[in-house]
C-alpha cells in the first residue's frame, strides 16, 4: 500500500501547504468579485493537477493506483456539487458580498481539509482494527443514497438553523458585514460579524458531507493516502468549482439521483466485496456513465422550473 511511504504523504502536504500559500498571499491577496473566466481556469488547473497527480501514480505506483485515485477523485468531485448547492442557498440567504465570498471559501476548505484528514486517519484506524466496519460503511452509504433519492429539496431556513441559533446565543454578533473581517472589536469589546456566521455553516456542511464522501472512498480502497489524496484534490478545486457552477448548479436538478445511485452502488459494493469483487476499471465507468446520464438528462430535459424562467 502507498500509505506506508512516509515520503509520498511529506511531498503531498508540502504541495498542498504551498499551493494554499500561493493562493491566499499571492493570486487572492485582495479581495475581488471571481468571474466565470478565472473560475474556469482554476478549474482547468485543478483538474489538471489531479490527472498529473494521477499520471505520477501510474508512473511510481502502477496503473491501479492511479485508477483508484481517479475514481475516488470522480466520486468526491460530484458529491461536491450536492455541497455547492447548499454553499449557494446559504450565501443567498445572509447576502453575502460576492468580493468576500472567496475568503469564506478559502477558510471553510482549509479547516474542512483538516477535518477530513482527520475522519480519514480514524476511518483507516477503525478498520485496520474492526473490519466489519465496513459493513457498517456500506449500509450507511446504501441508506444515504435511497434517502437522497426519495427526499425532496429543503430551503435553507436561517431562523431555524441549529448552527445560526448555537452561534447567535453564545457570541455578540453584528448587524452587518464589517468588510472582509470575521472579528471586529466595537464598543470595547469584541464581535462576530455575518461573514463568521457563515464560515461556520460552510464548516458544518462539509462535515455533513464528509461522513457520506469518506466511507464511499473508502469503499474504492483501503489505501488511507489515496483516500486522503482523492479527499483534498476535489477539496481544493471546490471554490473555483463553486464560482463556475454557482448560476447554474440548479439547472442540474437530476443530479442528486445519479449521486444516489453512485453512493448505493458504492455502499452495496463494499457489503458484496467478500462474496462479488467487482474491478476497479468497472467502478470508475459506473461513476462517469450515471454521472453523466444525469446532467445530460437535466439538460435535455429541463425542470419545470427553470422552463417557466426561460418563457
Amino acid at each position: 500500500m502507498i500509505a506506508t511511504n512516509i515520503w509520498f504523504w511529506v511531498a503531498f502536504v508540502a504541495f498542498v501547504l504551498a499551493m494554499l500559500s500561493l493562493d491566499l498571499g499571492v493570486f487572492n491577496r485582495t479581495p475581488h468579485v471571481v468571474g466565470t473566466r478565472e473560475a474556469l481556469t482554476w478549474t482547468a488547473v485543478w483538474v489538471g493537477l489531479a490527472l498529473l497527480f494521477a499520471a505520477g501514480l501510474a508512473l511510481f505506483a502502477g496503473h491501479q493506483a492511479a485508477l483508484t485515485f481517479l475514481t475516488g477523485y470522480v466520486i468526491e468531485e460530484s458529491l461536491s456539487v450536492d455541497n455547492i448547492f447548499v454553499i449557494v442557498l446559504i450565501f443567498q440567504y445572509f447576502a453575502v458580498p460576492a468580493q468576500f465570498q472567496h475568503r469564506v471559501l478559502f477558510w471553510g476548505i482549509l479547516g474542512a481539509l483538516i477535518m477530513r484528514g482527520l475522519f480519514i486517519g480514524l476511518g483507516a484506524a477503525l478498520l485496520a482494527r474492526f473490519e466489519w466496519i465496513i459493513y457498517i460503511f456500506g449500509a450507511l452509504l446504501v441508506i444515504t443514497g435511497v434517502r437522497m433519492a426519495i427526499k425532496d429539496d429543503e430551503e435553507f431556513d436561517g431562523e431555524q438553523n441549529a448552527v445560526v441559533r448555537f452561534v447567535r446565543r453564545f457570541l455578540p454578533l453584528t448587524g452587518s458585514f464589517r468588510g472582509k473581517h470575521f472579528l471586529v472589536r466595537e464598543a470595547g469589546r469584541w464581535s462576530a460579524t455575518p461573514l463568521l456566521l457563515v464560515l461556520a455553516l460552510v464548516e458544518t456542511t462539509d462535515l455533513i458531507f464528509a461522513i457520506d464522501s469518506i466511507p464511499a472512498i473508502f469503499g474504492i480502497t483501503r489505501d488511507s493516502f489515496l483516500v486522503f489524496t482523492s479527499n483534498i484534490f476535489a477539496v481544493l478545486g471546490l471554490r473555483s468549482l463553486f464560482f463556475l457552477l454557482a448560476t447554474v448548479v440548479t439547472k442540474f436538478y437530476l443530479l442528486k439521483y445519479g449521486l444516489a445511485a453512485i453512493l448505493t452502488f458504492v455502499g452495496a459494493k463494499m457489503l458484496l466485496d467478500p462474496w462479488i469483487h467487482i474491478p476497479i476499471l468497472f467502478s470508475l465507468a459506473v461513476v462517469v456513465v450515471v454521472l453523466t446520464a444525469a446532467i445530460a438528462a437535466s439538460l435535455i430535459w429541463p425542470s419545470a422550473s427553470e422552463t417557466e424562467k426561460a418563457s
